[in-house]
Formats: structure tokens, C-alpha cells, sequence
């Protein structure tokens, strides 16, 4: 197997989490091209390395002496270098980005400091050859990452190497001027290598064993998703569920490559794969809960409206020239309601109602607010009758009002509408009936 491994910055932190991802590595000959982010924090008060550059970087933009800070992110490294018996100076390396800082080189050249000397650490400590991401990763004039170029340049480049270290999360323009994605970039950096390679597996370490049924914050010690497809992800993504950056995934699906998911100080946990399509059947009905607050209904009334052809068309159109996105649009007969952001939405209200009422004369509408939207995602739920009586069941149980559910035709999710404050019993109430009601 081929095998390309991208670790966190969580992971990377510390000379001591080096060690661990040094005996994960050395555990498996098949993992052979790793990606490493920038370091992370040590303990919960500490800094992350990308934001001491951030920092220092606006620093020097101010036109101050940043000899201080950036020592202290040099130290970061050191302590680094020194806890794992390396014989590396990085002396050099740290003298040129001063000399960039302070030429103003951009802020995307400061912020993929921490991932291109962690590259470096990681490469003389593993022994793998190190490969700058700028050669590489390549982002268009425009600053969009051009993935058939990058594709061409890292398959040519990684060809004759049997083991490197690639850097994540920064690429380059063609003139060579750094390039970064947007925070967590790490994880698209890892699925670029892992197309390019054809890799069997794409396995990102983090510091959790895998994506949880549902938020821990909200369910003490939920369950974790053994196996999760694609769509299955994409679904529970959206609705604000993130152990994986949502770019990361196209490539890797693309060549069909599933992700691993997995633990770096747990490294025995199986963690989740994610998949394109699986004949595993899920432990539990439901995949997974995930959900969001601060949506808005804007419900429309107005008789005859299933004849008036257009109607919807019309509707989205305000909303569309007021500049505002929709998340999902339940209706009936005689009614529709556009669920919205309630954040996007109050600044321009009274323009889309105006624009409604011109577009379609409704009889009325309405908007209500402070509404919570929860994702129950399960490809189990295909082949089980009375999912949705059951949900509706926990809820009444649990005294939540529903005030609007919606089912695609995959019968892949289920999306509930509650109130704000109904929003934490809500998903308590439903991951009761699913998992731990046999």
C-alpha cells in the first residue's frame, strides 16, 4: 500500500508529540509522504506558531523591531530540535524571514512560515527528503489553486522519491510569490499528495479518535462514526460539524482514496473512515446529528399559488438581488417558507419583503426568528421505517416544539427546525432515541 499521512498542528507541537508521530510513521514502511502542519498550541494558554507570525509579521508592517518575537517563535523550534537530539540550525532560515518581514513579502509568506520549517524539522528527524510546497503547490494569477497544474508538477516531482515531507497548508503563484489556503489548509495540502501519488489511504492525525455522532459539547462522551461516506460527511459538514477542512475532500474523491481519521496519542483508536460508498451497514440508524442556530423563516402565504408558474422563482430572486443565500425551502400547497441566516437577513429585511410583496402579491407573511435547524444524517435510514416518528417521538418526549421538518429524496437527511433555546435538548433528545435506545 501507498500510504500519505498529514498530522496537526496539535499533533506537532512538542518534541514529545514529534516522537509519537515519529513512532507512527516508522510503525507502518507504507506511510511514505507526510504533510505537517505548523505547530500548535502546548497547552491550553499557549500560542499557536501561525498566529506568533501573524503577529510578528504586523509587527514589522508597523515598522517595529520584531528581534524579540520573532526569537521567541526560533525558540518554539529550538526547544523542538533540542528535545528530539537533532543536529539542525535553522539560523539561516530565520535570518531570511526576517530580511522578508521586513521587506513586506505579504501576509500568505509570514503564515506559511510555521508549516515550511516544521517541514524541515520533520524531514532531518524522519529522514525523508524535504519538499518546499511553493515547488509544487500551484495557485493561478488570480490566487486560485490550479489542481490539474499541481497535479502535473507533483506526480513528475514525486516520481523518483520514495519517502518526503511536504509542507501544508501554502503553494505559490508562478512567479513564485507565496500562496496559502485558508486556515486548516493543511488537510487540502494532504489530499493534493494523496491524488498525485494514487495513494491506497489518506490518513489525517489529529487529536481526536475519529468524527463523534454528535457534539461533545452538547452529548457527554458520544459515540465515534466507525465508517461515514462522502455524502454522509458533506451533509453533517454543512451543518457545522469540522474535524477535516471540506476542501480537502474533492481531490480525494475524485480518485476514490478514503480518509482515515485518526488519533495521533491514540494511535491504536480505528478512528472513521470516510469513504465514497460502503456495503458496511452503520452501528446506528443515524450516521450522525450536527446543527446550527440563527436561522430565519420567511413564511409566505398566498391561495392558488401550486398554479402560478414562477412563484418560487420569483421569490428567490429577491433574495438572490438582496444578496442573501438561502439554506432550505420547505413548502405546501398554498405556502412557502425560505430559511435564512437570521445575521445576513436583519440588515435587509424590509427590502426583501418590499421585493416579495411586489414579485408575487402574497395574502400574508410572516418571519420568525431565532429558529435552530438540526441535521440527522444516516444512510441506515433508508432501510428503517418510522425514522421520522421517531424523532418526532424523542422530541415530544423531551417537550421541543417542531416548528418545521425537511426530507431530501435520498433519504440520506432529515432536517429539523426548532427554537434557539429548544436547539441543545433537542440534539440530547434525538441521539438518545438512536443510540443509546436499543
Amino acid at each position: 500500500m501507498k500510504k500519505v499521512v498529514k498530522f496537526g498542528g496539535s499533533s506537532l507541537a512538542s518534541a514529545e508529540q514529534f516522537r509519537k508521530v515519529g513512532e507512527i510513521i516508522h510503525s507502518d514502511r507504507d506511510r511514505k509522504y507526510v504533510v505537517p502542519s505548523a505547530p500548535g498550541k502546548r497547552y491550553s494558554s499557549d500560542t499557536k506558531v501561525t498566529d506568533m507570525l501573524y503577529d510578528c509579521y504586523n509587527t514589522a508592517a508597523d515598522h517595529i523591531d520584531i528581534a524579540r518575537k520573532l526569537a521567541a517563535i526560533q525558540e518554539r523550534y529550538q526547544e523542538i530540535i533540542d528535545g528530539l537530539g537533532l543536529d539542525l540550525s535553522l539560523d539561516a532560515e530565520f535570518a531570511k524571514i526576517r530580511e522578508q518581514f521586513e521587506a513586506q513579502a505579504g501576509s500568505d509568506y509570514a503564515a506559511s512560515r510555521g508549516e515550511y520549517l516544521n517541514g524541515i524539522v520533520m524531514a532531518a528527524y524522519l529522514g525523508y527528503e524535504f519538499i518546499d510546497a511553493a515547488e509544487v503547490i500551484r495557485f493561478d494569477e488570480d490566487g486560485v489553486f490550479d489542481s490539474e497544474t499541481t497535479n502535473r508538477i507533483l506526480q513528475e516531482r514525486l516520481r523518483t522519491v520514495e519517502c518526503a515531507v511536504i509542507p501544508g497548508f501554502y503553494g505559490a503563484l508562478e512567479d513564485g510569490s507565496i500562496k496559502t489556503f485558508s486556515r486548516g489548509g493543511s488537510d487540502i495540502t494532504g489530499s493534493i499528495v494523496a491524488r498525485a501519488v494514487h495513494a491506497d489511504l489518506y490518513e489525517n492525525w489529529t487529536d481526536v479518535s475519529g468524527f463523534l455522532v454528535t457534539d461533545p459539547r452538547i452529548v457527554e462522551n458520544p459515540e465515534t462514526i466507525e465508517t461515514i461516506t462522502y455524502r454522509e460527511l458533506r451533509e453533517l459538514s454543512y451543518m457545522g460539524a469540522t474535524v477535516l477542512h471540506a476542501d480537502s475532500i474533492f481531490p480525494l474523491r475524485q480518485e476514490g482514496i478514503p480518509i482515515n481519521i485518526k488519533n495521533t496519542n491514540r494511535p491504536q483508536d480505528p478512528g472513521t473512515l470516510i469513504v465514497e460508498s460502503t456495503c458496511r451497514q452503520p452501528k446506528f440508524t443515524i450516521t450522525g446529528i450536527a446543527g446550527k442556530k440563527g436561522f430565519c423563516a420567511v413564511n409566505i402565504e398566498k391561495d392558488m399559488m401550486n398554479s402560478e408558474i414562477g412563484f418560487g422563482r420569483k421569490v428567490l430572486q429577491v433574495f438572490e438581488e438582496n444578496g442573501i443565500s438561502f439554506e432550505h425551502v420547505p413548502s405546501g400547497i398554498d405556502t412557502f417558507t425560505v430559511l435564512v441566516h437570521q445575521s445576513e437577513f436583519m440588515e435587509k429585511e424590509q427590502s426583501v419583503i418590499s421585493g416579495i410583496h411586489r414579485a408575487v402579491h402574497p395574502d400574508t407573511l410572516d418571519l420568525e426568528s431565532d429558529l435552530a435547524l438540526i441535521a440527522v444524517v444516516g444512510r441506515g435510514m433508508r432501510a428503517k421505517r418510522g425514522t421520522s416518528g421517531r424523532i418526532f417521538s424523542a422530541l415530544a418526549h423531551a417537550n421541543v416544539n417542531v416548528k418545521m421538518i425537511d426530507q431530501g429524496s435520498s433519504e440520506l437527511n432529515i432536517i429539523i427546525g426548532v427554537k434557539n433555546e429548544d436547539f441543545e435538548r433537542a440534539v440530547k433528545a434525538i441521539y438518545d432515541i438512536f443510540v443509546l435506545t436499543v
